[in-house]
């Protein structure tokens, strides 16, 4: 059985995609830095993100990055990736909500309201 041929454009879209994220990058920071900031956020959110950049800037690896570069980067790229999804999860939505609401106010150029 012979596999299905790429969709004509699905590399476009693969590219557009990966540009949406690195345009919308300096948002996502400033939004996981006012929830780690904002006293209605979890402790245990807070410390499972820590961990993570612990983790990801410490020189001990599950798979050190100078035997297999690709997999060691891999693995650290991995545990901040899911680290930041379970972090957002665990943040109450109301609060989230907001800051993703005053963070899209600034960056127009509008008042929060």
């Amino acid at each position: 059985m012979r596999p299905d041929p790429p969709r004509p454009g699905s590399r476009l879209r693969a590219g557009i995609q990966t540009l949406r994220v690195l345009w919308h990058l300096p948002s996502f920071i400033r939004l996981y830095w006012r929830l780690y900031r904002d006293r209605r956020v979890p402790l245990a959110a807070k410390a499972g993100l820590t961990a993570a950049v612990v983790y990801v800037i410490s020189p001990i690896d599950l798979i050190p990055d100078f035997w297999f570069p690709p997999f060691g980067f891999a693995d650290d790229a991995a545990v901040l990736w899911f680290a930041c999804r379970w972090f957002i999860a665990a943040c109450p939505p109301d609060v989230v909500t907001e800051h993703v609401r005053r963070i899209d106010a600034e960056r127009r150029g509008v008042a929060p309201g």
